[in-house]
């Protein structure tokens, strides 16, 4: 159980590079594509070259890898309080919806269709849980809410100053960074904490 719990964070790093290799792969090879100005997920729409293996690579391995590392974490706070469960809980679910960006891609030719409508609901989930999910993991750690706090205000700095593409990838980095240090942070102390020998 103990390398188990130790791997939360390590999956969670692989599957962040895993999506920027693919981002910047399969934006290279589409000679219009913009990261400054284009959505991620324009690269996986509908009649896009390559839009498949754009959606695997970059969408729906990351996104499963992020939710095995949240299943771990979640297996680490086993016997700790019911907030960091339910938030462990709720960051597996922020995995689930950014791996289903991939498996419901936009179609670009009409936003309205219900394909669009689907991707748009799945990248909504996908930050409407992991906001609550966060935050009550950071009532476990402290360094974790300094570091949710850092990239936030990061985050929400880059939105107002930065092109709409680049403010979301901004985003979607600082949800890996996150994601890997509640992994290291809370996984070590809760197993650490469970290794430790009973009082007498």
């Amino acid at each position: 159980m103990r390398s188990q719990r130790g791997t939360a964070g390590a999956i969670a790093v692989l599957a962040g590079l895993l999506w920027l290799v693919s981002l910047v792969g399969f934006g290279a090879a589409l000679p219009a594509y913009s990261h400054a100005q284009h959505p991620v997920a324009l690269a996986g729409a509908q009649g896009i070259p390559h839009a498949l293996a754009f959606n695997v690579l970059a969408l729906i391995l990351p996104g499963l890898l992020a939710a095995w590392s949240t299943w771990q974490l979640r297996s680490a706070l086993d016997g700790t309080g019911w907030p960091a469960r339910i938030g462990a809980h709720l960051l597996l679910l922020s995995a689930l919806a950014f791996a289903a960006q991939g498996l419901l891609p936009l179609d670009v030719e009409d936003l309205d269709a219900a394909s669009s409508r689907l991707h748009a609901t799945a990248w909504s989930l996908w930050w409407i849980s992991f906001a609550p999910g966060a935050l009550l993991l950071a009532l476990r750690s402290r360094a974790f809410a300094v570091a949710l706090l850092l990239v936030a205000i990061i985050v929400i700095a880059g939105t107002a100053m930065l092109p709409v593409g680049l403010a979301q990838r901004l985003g979607i980095a600082g949800w890996f960074a996150l994601l890997a240090l509640a992994g290291h942070w809370i996984g070590r102390r809760s197993t650490s904490a469970a290794d430790a020998p009973a009082s007498h």
